[in-house]
């Protein structure tokens, strides 16, 4: 089987499309996480620098779609959103569900979604709180930092732990995850330290290749794939801040990652 991504399932891996999208085999299903499709180009204040390594045909059908948050287009843009609304089934968060309609159902933090096993069994889908920004960020109407944003936690028997981060920017969160889901296997983290220079001062809205560093050794997962740290102009750090700070921090081993498009296994 190629290792670039194609409709064919793995057993158990992920592939990083560009940005914040992630493709994730488990137990059976495909599961796409925060689809950006579109090519480089402005997108209102926010720039895209490259466009996705592969194409929706490439990913072929899918089980569900998980989205993170609707309102930024780094993390839902026009062809992401088509594709997102053309799947059986979208999670996301309450109040983004409310504004998508269609396939979207919201999960409140801690809410649970059973999805059916091709072979019998289930993967269940946890949504788990983030923060899109400092401590002392802007509140909405709804009391989420910036905007509300949803993680995730997958489990099932026989499976890895997967827990997808978000736009997250909080490490008081993560640990708060660790506390209440103490075995994580494999952490996708969103990095990539987001600055929009008109949001909360140009202070990072996600984590920062130190605040992942930090993330990673609260969770003790023995396996880290980083997230969203290209093909956008606001993204502040790259790979190669990601891999110095988890460097200094000792944590290299538990570092995977690839090029844009190719797959990842999970040894599990």
């Amino acid at each position: 089987m190629s290792d670039t991504i194609s409709p064919e399932r793995r057993p158990c891996a992920v592939s990083v499309l560009g940005g914040p999208t992630a493709v994730l085999d488990i137990g059976g299903l495909r599961l796409v996480c925060d689809p950006t499709f579109d090519d480089a180009g402005n997108h209102g204040y926010l720039t895209k620098t490259a466009a996705p390594a592969a194409r929706e045909a490439d990913v072929g059908d899918v089980d569900a779609v998980l989205v993170s948050h609707d309102l930024h287009p780094d993390n839902l843009d026009t062809r992401g959103r088509v594709f997102a609304l053309k799947a059986p089934l979208l999670l996301t968060g309450p109040v983004t569900a409310g504004r998508l309609g269609g396939p979207a159902r919201g999960l409140a933090a801690w809410e649970t979604a059973r999805l059916d096993r091709p072979g019998g069994g289930v993967v269940e889908v946890c949504a788990v709180p983030a923060q899109h920004g400092p401590d002392d960020g802007d509140r909405d109407q709804d009391g989420h930092v910036n905007c509300e944003v949803t993680g995730f936690v997958l489990t099932g028997d026989g499976l890895p732990t997967v827990y997808v981060s978000g736009d997250n920017a909080s490490v008081g969160i993560v640990a708060e995850i660790s506390r209440r889901m103490p075995r994580i296997d494999v952490a996708v983290l969103f990095v990539g330290a987001a600055r929009v220079p008109a949001k909360e001062r140009g202070r990072p809205l996600t984590l920062t290749a130190q605040r992942a560093s930090a993330a990673a050794s609260v969770l003790r997962a023995p396996i880290v794939v980083p997230a969203h740290c290209d093909g956008w102009a606001h993204f502040s750090e790259d790979l190669g801040d990601v891999r110095r700070a988890f460097d200094e921090a000792g944590l290299s081993p538990c570092l995977r990652t690839a090029d844009n498009g190719e797959w990842i296994d999970l040894p599990f």
